[in-house]
């Protein structure tokens, strides 16, 4: 296991100021999945894109904040939204997590697991384009990862 002090000593250091606002003006909306790594699977470089990862790349209402912002300060204009297959959120027990985690003493909301990666695709993308804190809903399109091929396929057209 690598702890993070680690990873900062072998961190690279002096690589130079880049812009916030993305060069391609794209936020990417994907799952926190070990396996993939957004900036590799769109050849997108520091400073070119956002990318938005959580559990699932399920859309909430975090989400969408994150997306407020990066349109309304930062200017990007499209967004992809890219589920997996083999997914840990398919088939989630929401009902145990949430159990456990209350007896806790936490709350953290809806945990967000769904039965049909493609369904849950287009209910994400169908939010994103009705949400009006979003002042771009033109350019928001649906993708579906394959972990085991690496294959990205548009499942929600633009």
């Amino acid at each position: 296991m690598i702890s993070s002090d680690e990873l900062l000593r072998s961190a690279r250091a002096g690589t130079g100021r880049v812009d916030p606002k993305p060069r391609r003006r794209l936020a990417i909306v994907t799952c926190m999945d070990t396996r993939i790594n957004a900036f590799d699977l769109f050849g997108a470089g520091r400073g070119e894109v956002h990318v938005i990862q959580n559990a699932g790349g399920v859309i909430n209402r975090d989400v969408i904040r994150s997306l407020a912002i990066s349109q309304r300060v930062l200017g990007t204009i499209a967004v992809d939204v890219m589920m997996h297959t083999d997914c840990g959120m398919l088939g989630l027990d929401e009902t145990e997590l949430e159990g456990e985690i209350a007896a806790s003493g936490g709350d953290v909301g809806p945990i967000g697991g769904f039965t049909d990666v493609r369904e849950e695709l287009h209910k994400g993308v169908e939010r994103l384009r009705s949400a009006r804190e979003l002042t771009r809903r033109d350019r928001i399109r649906g993708l579906l990862y394959d972990v085991n091929t690496s294959v990205i396929t548009t499942i929600v057209p633009i």
